[in-house]
């Protein structure tokens, strides 16, 4: 039986109100974290197996800073044996029953993404989705899952899309923040056009590595720099597929930005729709503003959630950035900054907001009961 995370209520009281509770970045890793003996080399193509146990991967450089923490997980999260987030009963007793969550969505973190070796990496991708279904999605039915694929080569990223796409667990595709390219660029339409198909968002978390420094003006000293610039990448992204025309290509693709909080999204909006203004002879396929496009396609997630000092600056973010219905509650379990759902926002929120943040704009957009 799990230790309760330190700040969990009793099972069932997770709020005196009662409202329902979606989970959409909770982060299931495999057990043991080595070549040799992670759970998902099992489930790996025979003809990978070798060439993952004796040479393993090439992957791009990311930050290289030490993290704050080991595996960046809270203290109490981790289970009898295997780091945190390996332990499916484990996660069970501690956050779903905890919290009476109706659903979680698991991001696992795999290295597929960020492989030289882009076949080795869609082989990872293969393993890393089999091993999500069978140790994972089939044993707890409020489990659904990010569907890992080897982004960087559309043709292997749309293959794994056409195999599992409409299996039922999968709702969103897995791509990290920090690409080797920015996301609106033509080499990534082609998954696009098969997400649009298979009626599955893109889901953009916090990580990756890049092809250069992680920030705009080099390299980072210190963990904080890495992990509090990381909205930077986020930015970079949203610019991308709004002025390079992602959204008049594809009017039905829908993007979920995960673990990059929000609270920024309101004066890029203003940003992008004035220099837009400006320079609209630029980007002569755009029919409306940027602003438009985004509150009509793109979702957030709220951890890390923005922490105004004064809590009326707060309502004041929520109202600039008018997006409601496409705010989604997450925890981030379970790492060092997990956000309870009972303390993540501020009573001051209209109930109806909060009901839609907590579950219903995820219920939404991921079509569950």
């Amino acid at each position: 039986m799990a230790t309760p995370l330190l700040d969990a209520p009793a099972v069932g009281v997770h709020t005196k109100e009662k409202l329902a509770v979606i989970d959409c970045d909770i982060h299931n890793v495999d057990g043991y974290q080595s070549p040799a003996t992670e759970v998902w080399v099992n489930y790996m193509p025979s003809a990978w197996k070798d060439y993952h146990l004796k040479i393993a991967g090439r992957r791009r450089a990311g930050s290289n800073c030490p993290r704050a923490v080991p595996f960046a997980a809270r203290n109490d999260a981790f289970p009898p044996e295997g780091p945190p987030g390996s332990h499916l009963g484990f996660m069970q007793d501690q956050l779903l029953d905890a919290w009476d969550m109706e659903y979680g969505i698991l991001n696992p973190l795999s290295p597929a993404g960020g492989q030289q070796n882009l076949a080795y990496g869609a082989a990872i991708a293969q393993a890393v989705n089999d091993w999500q279904i069978a140790e994972w999605l089939e044993k707890d039915e409020r489990l659904r899952a990010s569907l890992t694929i080897a982004y960087e080569d559309a043709d292997l990223a749309v293959a794994e899309i056409e195999r599992l796409g409409d299996h039922p667990g999968f709702v969103q595709l897995m791509f990290m923040a920090r690409t080797m390219e920015p996301l609106g660029r033509r080499k990534y339409w082609k998954i696009y056009e098969v997400a649009e198909a298979y009626d599955l968002p893109i889901g953009i978390h916090f990580g990756g590595a890049g092809v250069g420094p992680i920030t705009g003006a080099g390299k980072a000293s210190h963990y904080i720099q890495d992990h509090g610039g990381m909205p930077m990448a986020f930015q970079a992204q949203v610019t991308s597929y709004v002025y390079e025309g992602v959204f008049e290509r594809f009017p039905n693709l829908k993007i979920a930005l995960i673990e990059g909080g929000f609270g920024w999204m309101g004066p890029l909006m203003w940003r992008l729709d004035n220099w837009y203004k400006k320079l609209k002879m630029e980007v002569p396929d755009l029919k409306r503003l940027p602003s438009e496009y985004i509150r009509d396609h793109f979702w957030l997630t709220t951890q890390p959630i923005e922490e105004p000092p004064d809590p009326a600056y707060f309502d004041q973010m929520i109202a600039h950035l008018n997006m409601n219905d496409k705010l989604m509650f997450a925890t981030d379990y379970p790492h060092w900054d997990f956000d309870a759902p009972d303390r993540a926002l501020p009573r001051s929120l209209d109930r109806n907001v909060r009901e839609q943040i907590m579950a219903e704009n995820a219920r939404a957009l991921y079509g569950l009961a």
